[in-house]
């Protein structure tokens, strides 16, 4: 038996498109074979677990301020007039963008290394 520096073996099982995964980047990587490759993703790699709850609700709402200025745009459109109340809605309409933009992001790890 060769003498080893590592002794303990690890067995997994791929489907077939993870294993077609796992080639590629190796391939792309440029390392000499599969265990290096996995040996540096356990000592440097990151496994990133997203919650896009926020996004869906920030998208949501950007879908009801979109709604919001349309009736304004017609409002406008119909009477030719701009009305200070949907100038003020309009205001609204944006701090309320800007705020949910900027408790997403607050709430983002940071990505030191």
């Amino acid at each position: 038996m060769a003498k080893r520096e590592r002794k303990n073996e690890l067995k997994i099982f791929l489907s077939d498109d993870e294993q077609y995964i796992l080639e590629q980047k190796v391939k792309i990587s440029g390392m000499k074979s599969k265990s290096s490759f996995l040996r540096h993703l356990i000592l440097y790699g990151f496994v990133y677990d997203i919650d896009y709850s926020d996004l869906r609700n920030y998208n949501a709402t950007l879908g009801k301020i979109g709604s919001n200025l349309n009736q304004i745009a017609k409002r406008m459109n119909a009477t030719g007039n701009v009305y200070k109340t949907d100038v003020e809605e309009v205001k609204k309409l944006m701090k309320q963008v800007w705020d949910t933009q900027k408790a997403m992001l607050a709430r983002q790890p940071s990505m030191k290394q």
